[in-house]
């Protein structure tokens, strides 16, 4: 039996306790006619009989009526299965947070980072300014995620393993400073530890890689080694690059990575290879862009409201029931004395 809908937005959570008001029922016709027998026998009158008076002086006076306390004590009973059906004034839905998934921010401390060549309203700012503010803005747009922050430069350091406090999160993000981790780019290593961080559930995980495009010339993982490893868990790495490559012209004046004795992927190749995608961030509207297009790439799941808000009602019921009873005994007393 599912809840009973009332006027005003009242229902029973648990209406088949109402089969007792049954019960309540049939003990009340029980005391009723008790209480009307009682009434025509030894209800006649109660005869105070002194010996020191006459007999015409003798005093009849009324038995006591004990229809009220019976009527109370049902009316006491019934507003206890009343309680027991739970009444409740239901109110709005109550709206689950989105599934979502595990997102580790990679993000690059080398002092290429320092480089101005970003603009806010009149200011050179550098790119770790733009990089904060705007991963601040994608993560307190991302309720249900898990946010992981890792940083690398010739060393790599986790500021927060993946957590549901997005505060915390960014928090640390505002910790950051250019080249806290050496000025080298230690990248392959960064994205080992990056994927042993993240947890599959439903929804794939995403590492979110932030640098400038320069190569990676330090650690001990190489970056082609390490987004093998991501292609076969399944997870997605997302390429953000903040500003020019600043020796993007040496190596073209070598040929290119093709020239190097041992060619790395790049920024764009790291993001084809994992199966996501890559953005290039020249300006403060090119990184609200990309928070825009990430959220479509990376949706939450919606979950339906299953729950309403609700002010349970049974207390005051039972408060009822109580001063009822007390009301009933205090009568009986009274008329007994």
């Amino acid at each position: 039996m599912s809840d009973w809908m009332l006027p005003l937005g009242f229902e029973l959570a648990q209406p088949r306790w109402l089969l007792l008001w049954l019960g309540v029922a049939g003990w009340f016709g029980l005391a009723w006619r008790r209480v009307l027998a009682d009434r025509q026998g030894e209800g006649a009158g109660l005869v105070l009989n002194h010996p020191a008076l006459p007999l015409a002086a003798v005093a009849s006076l009324p038995a006591p009526s004990l229809r009220r306390p019976v009527v109370l004590r049902a009316l006491a009973f019934g507003l206890l299965v009343l309680a027991l059906a739970q009444p409740r004034q239901v109110g709005d839905w109550i709206t689950p947070p989105p599934e979502g998934r595990d997102m580790v921010l990679l993000i690059d401390t080398s002092l290429t980072m320092s480089i101005r060549d970003f603009r806010q309203g009149d200011l050179d700012v550098e790119r770790m300014t733009v990089l904060k503010d705007t991963l601040a803005r994608f993560i307190e747009g991302r309720p249900g995620d898990r946010f992981g922050v890792i940083v690398f430069g010739s060393e790599v350091a986790t500021l927060t393993p993946p957590t549901f406090d997005r505060q915390h999160a960014i928090a640390q993000i505002q910790r950051i400073q250019v080249g806290m981790l050496g000025g080298d780019t230690a990248l392959g290593d960064a994205l080992g530890m990056a994927l042993k961080q993240v947890t599959t559930r439903r929804l794939r995980p995403v590492v979110i890689l932030v640098s400038d495009g320069a190569d990676s010339n330090a650690g001990t993982l190489t970056p082609s080694e390490a987004v093998a490893v991501a292609r076969q868990a399944g997870v997605a790495i997302h390429t953000l690059q903040f500003g020019s490559d600043p020796y993007a012209a040496g190596r073209a004046a070598r040929g290119g990575n093709a020239a190097l004795p041992d060619p790395q992927p790049d920024l764009i190749d790291l993001a084809q290879f994992s199966r996501g995608q890559h953005f290039a961030i020249a300006s403060a509207d090119d990184a609200a862009r990309v928070i825009r297009a990430i959220d479509q790439l990376e949706p939450t799941l919606s979950r339906p409201a299953q729950h309403r808000q609700a002010r349970e009602g049974y207390w005051v019921l039972l408060a009822l029931a109580a001063a009822v009873l007390a009301w009933a005994r205090w009568l009986t007393l009274r008329q007994t004395a």
